[in-house]
């Protein structure tokens, strides 16, 4: 390995972002790298937790991103405060663990609309507010169940397959206004998302891991950097992509 140290990039210098589920996991990585990098940042989560992360230039917002006027309400927010968006990153995301034939619909429509519905929600209203400006950058959080089926988790793998049509087909209706839309496939990341399904949820996160090439699950910050990177001017080119960030899952089993 390399023992070149590179300078960090202020790469978001005086841009403002809202981020989704930021109370824990990926999406408090991503707000706090972000805010590290120079942005001034609005954290929307259900989770009280989120309060945690104030400080100046971080503003924390609890708020159920499934209710009606909620992505609204994010976004005039960052506006308020900030004074313009330029950066939305879709993190929020659930998963429920059943075999189809015992899913309710009321399973699969709550997997939808926290994963699917409240991020296009989001993604319409972060437009809106971007397009005065002529610029900006929306990053999804998807993941490699986007593209592999996996048994049990038919509402969440559907999910995440529209999150990145969705992203391929907003690239296209936004980039004529100057707004990159791009998402980032994960892999297996030790988080708390499973912890309603397993009992250790991290823990089963980072033995599945192993399975990649890799032979490691990712770190939350790993993730984080890559959002950093589309969210920035650096990632110029970059439009309707979805990146693969999965330790090599895709292309072994691919």
């Amino acid at each position: 390995m390399s023992n070149i140290k590179y300078p960090i990039p202020n790469e978001v210098e005086g841009k403002v972002a809202l981020v989704t589920g930021a109370a824990s996991g990926i999406g408090k990585a991503i707000a706090e790298l972000l805010h590290a990098r120079g942005a001034q940042v609005v954290a929307e989560d259900r989770n009280p937790a989120v309060e945690q992360l104030r400080r100046p230039g971080l503003e924390p917002l609890v708020a159920d991103i499934t209710e009606d006027g909620a992505a609204e309400r994010a976004v005039g927010l960052a506006v308020e405060r900030f004074g313009r968006l330029d950066i939305l990153v879709n993190n929020a995301g659930i998963i429920i663990n059943k075999k189809v034939v015992d899913m309710t619909r009321d399973d699969w429509e709550r997997i939808q609309a926290v994963n699917a519905t409240a991020a296009f929600l989001h993604c319409r209203e972060a437009v809106k507010a971007m397009m005065p400006h002529g610029s900006g950058a929306i990053v999804n959080i998807a993941s490699y169940a986007s593209y592999f089926a996996f048994p049990t988790i038919a509402a969440y793998t559907a999910s995440k397959g529209a999150l990145a049509q969705l992203t391929r087909t907003l690239a296209l209706e936004a980039i004529e206004h100057g707004i990159r839309v791009n998402a980032i496939g994960v892999g297996d990341v030790v988080t708390n998302i499973l912890n309603d399904v397993v009992e250790d949820g991290p823990g089963f996160l980072a033995q599945h891991g192993e399975n990649a090439p890799i032979g490691r699950a990712a770190q939350p910050e790993e993730i984080a950097e890559i959002v950093a990177f589309l969210a920035s001017d650096r990632a110029s080119f970059m439009v309707g992509s979805v990146v693969m960030a999965d330790g090599g899952m895709t292309v072994a089993v691919g």
